[in-house]
């Protein structure tokens, strides 16, 4: 491995022999290197010496490396990267250092390799926090990059997106928007609400996949008390909840064919009869659905209503995959580790120059999505204020991994990722005190969208 400039490393240990080792196996490899028997030297040379990464044992004669890192974390403002080692295999040691703030934690016997592979990466990472070529507290930063209603984007693809969603704020005309799967549809459908003249009424999302096949026509024009066994009492649909806000019908191509009609006859005659109810109601909500599935094709394969197609299809709205609009990554990265940093209570997260050059360069199959949650698993993962190209690769290869197991498992965008989801929403909710509202703010999702996230990965306050 080649060597990396002047960079100082203090050793701390009471074994003489590992000193020694360590000593001359990094100043071979261009470090220069002091070295201390005793937390005392150490806490002095911390001060005298101000090395840019320390090796740090646990267990010292006159204390405990605990005891250093507590001073090495009061002494500096951007205190060195301490990688901690230990002979004994300890949880709870782990975890503690980790806790306190260490970059790295090894276990005795040492291995070369693994101590070079920590202090050169722990060095980089002190280089790059350094140059800091991407940062949300930078000058140039746009300033809504904390919005979480924001559309981030400058290429051709988003800027004609723009036109089109701005005719769209002009007016109240159903539209339908489609595109693959995490390219932000509802996003667009909730910027398109916030700019339109209604914008203080509600906007109500329906997940048309997520209702089962029976409560489809209550959950979309409600029932009155009696219509079913377990109706005791009058329910309001999506429609009425919206009042004279936008309901927005996320993946309408998954509606049932009778349920089609019905939804046509509502946009046609904007009245509805709740199930069980025997008078019309008119209605005054904007309609907005979205698809990631092949509505003309479906229509052909006699799957979905051409009639109904046409309905919804009044002004077209097709959102382009990341793979189309590859210059907007750097700005949708800086936006991303705004809001993530935001929601971890982190500040001035940045990434590596050549970190952000690899995901420009990936193929991008979970498109937006996929790409704030490669960040997300990334400033988890990193123990550091800045994203290193190996962060991103190791974010990367568990993404290919868990998308193209052994077994000949079906590439699905992002499920690798989806533990790492589960964690940040997770800590998220437990950091407000399960306040949802709250938490969807700081992640940057619709309050519907948090709620069906908590439902599928089952969450429940008692949770840890």
């Amino acid at each position: 491995m080649s060597k990396i400039g002047p960079a100082r490393v203090l050793i701390i240990d009471d074994e003489v022999p590992i000193l020694e080792s360590l000593e001359m196996f990094l100043t071979e490899r261009g470090y220069v290197v002091q070295t201390a028997s005793s937390a005392r030297t150490g806490k002095d040379l911390l001060v005298s010496f101000s090395p840019d990464v320390v090796i740090l044992d646990i267990r010292l004669p006159d204390g405990t490396g605990f005891d250093v890192l507590d001073r090495v974390n009061a002494l500096f403002a951007a205190p060195p990267k301490v990688i901690m080692i230990t002979a004994f295999h300890d949880m709870e040691k782990a975890i503690t250092s980790m806790k306190r703030g260490a970059y790295d934690y090894i276990h005795k016997p040492l291995d070369a390799d693994e101590i070079e592979s920590a202090v050169e990466k722990a060095v980089r990472a002190i280089r790059a926090e350094r140059k800091a070529p991407v940062s949300p507290d930078s000058e140039d930063a746009p300033e809504d990059v904390l919005d979480s209603d924001t559309i981030i984007g400058k290429s051709r693809a988003v800027l004609d997106l723009f036109k089109t969603m701005g005719v769209l704020c002009q007016n109240d005309a159903t539209a339908l928007i489609q595109g693959e799967t995490g390219t932000g549809k509802e996003l667009i459908a909730r910027v398109i609400h916030k700019n339109s003249k209604n914008h203080a009424s509600p906007f109500i999302t329906m997940d048309c996949s997520a209702v089962v096949e029976t409560l489809l026509e209550s959950e979309l024009f409600g029932h009155e008390k009696g219509a079913f066994t377990g109706a005791t009492q009058t329910k309001p649909g999506q429609i009425e909840l919206a009042g004279e806000g936008t309901l927005f019908l996320d993946e309408i191509g998954e509606l049932p064919l009778g349920i089609q009609g019905k939804l046509l006859g509502f946009l046609e005659r904007r009245e509805y009869i709740r199930v069980g109810g025997r008078y019309p109601h008119p209605a005054h909500c904007r309609v907005l659905a979205a698809t990631h599935r092949d509505l003309d094709q479906m229509v052909r394969d006699r799957q979905f209503r051409r009639d109904l197609f046409f309905r919804l299809n009044v002004i077209p709205v097709t959102v382009p995959p990341l793979r189309d609009r590859l210059d907007d990554i750097p700005d949708l990265v800086r936006h991303f580790l705004a809001m993530v940093g935001r929601s971890m209570g982190k500040t001035g997260l940045r990434i590596e120059s050549n970190a952000l050059t690899a995901l420009v360069g990936h193929n991008w199959p979970g498109n937006v999505r996929e790409l704030k949650n490669v960040i997300t698993a990334a400033v988890i993962q990193s123990r550091s204020n800045v994203i290193l190209m190996e962060d991103i690769e190791a974010v990367l290869a568990q993404h290919h991994t868990a998308a193209h197991p052994a077994d000949g498992g079906n590439d699905t965008g992002t499920p690798d990722l989806s533990n790492i989801e589960h964690q940040h929403i997770l800590k998220v909710l437990q950091r407000v005190g399960w306040n949802r509202t709250q938490a969807a703010r700081l992640l940057g999702v619709s309050l519907p969208t948090l709620r069906s996230k908590i439902r599928k990965f089952g969450m429940d306050p008692d949770e840890s």
